[in-house]
């Protein structure tokens, strides 16, 4: 009668955790492929050109941060509309997934077609919303939509429950903008969202920036907006330009301890507008 060895049970444990562990490495590859994808796919849904016009200058910047394996879904845009004003946004998609990345395209490309029906901005975000819902779906996104006339230096702003902007001017002056704002876009149909009116004056700018710029855990909102009047107020009264100022806003919120997505998109009357 043969006995078994001692060795073989420990053979075989080492066995099934080789299979274990190779299963877990085949995941996490399947995982991080899907993470690069999802990167990919926001850096090529976001803008590789931004509008100009004489006396404004526009600036931008973007950095992907990841939940785990996971990557989230926030944009800004920028382009000029069929009457010659400009068009500003920025925004956020609920969730971290390749699904949410995939929802921001869907919001950053409706927006867009949607520009060419209406360019006020608070008809542009109820049409959206209800585009967003008559697709399905469970994601949701706030967003900020602008409307700035070169013109005059007239921004018009609605807000679909995205933080609020941050704004200074060249004589001191500075806050965090006070807009009604209505709820985020793709949760209830028929909803509508208010318009303020502002003005960019020489040597002013306004901020629109993303909750990763401003919250997490070493920073509430507050604080981080705080953080941002204040360089905003500096660059301002410095007569620093907008890509100065956008860098600026993106160191400071390394600051926040913060595991998501950050944008910073500002728009700067320099001040040398044609007339």
């Amino acid at each position: 009668m043969s006995r078994k060895r001692p060795m073989d049970d420990g053979d075989e444990l080492l066995t099934r955790l080789g299979s274990l562990t190779a299963q877990a490495r085949e995941r996490a590859e399947l995982q991080r492929s899907r993470v690069e994808l999802a990167i990919a796919l926001q850096r090529g849904m976001l803008p590789r050109d931004l509008p100009t016009a004489s006396g404004y200058r526009i600036a931008v910047r973007y950095a992907p941060a990841f939940h785990g394996l996971n990557v989230g879904g926030d944009w800004y845009d920028a382009f000029r509309m069929s009457d010659g004003r400009i068009a500003l946004s920025i925004g956020d998609v609920q969730g971290h997934n390749i699904e949410a990345t995939a929802f921001m395209g869907q919001v950053r490309v409706g927006l867009r077609a949607l520009a060419s029906v209406t360019s006020e901005p608070g008809e542009l975000l109820a049409l959206t919303n209800d585009l967003l819902i008559s697709l399905g779906g469970d994601l949701f996104a706030t967003c900020t939509f602008m409307r700035l006339d070169p013109a005059t230096g007239v921004l018009e702003s609605a807000r679909a429950g995205h933080i609020p902007c941050v704004w200074a001017t060249a004589d001191g002056r500075s806050g965090v903008a006070e807009d009604e704002g209505g709820p985020p876009l793709g949760v209830q149909e028929g909803m509508e969202y208010p318009v303020t009116r502002y003005r960019l004056t020489q040597g002013g700018v306004f901020v629109l920036l993303t909750d990763g710029v401003v919250e997490g855990p070493s920073m509430s909102v507050e604080e981080g907006l705080d953080q941002v009047v204040r360089l905003a107020g500096i660059a301002a009264v410095a007569g620093l330009e907008a890509h100065a100022l956008a860098t600026a806003v993106m160191k400071g919120a390394e600051r926040v301890g913060h595991e998501d997505d950050a944008a910073v998109l500002v728009v700067g009357h320099d001040g040398t507008r044609a007339g």
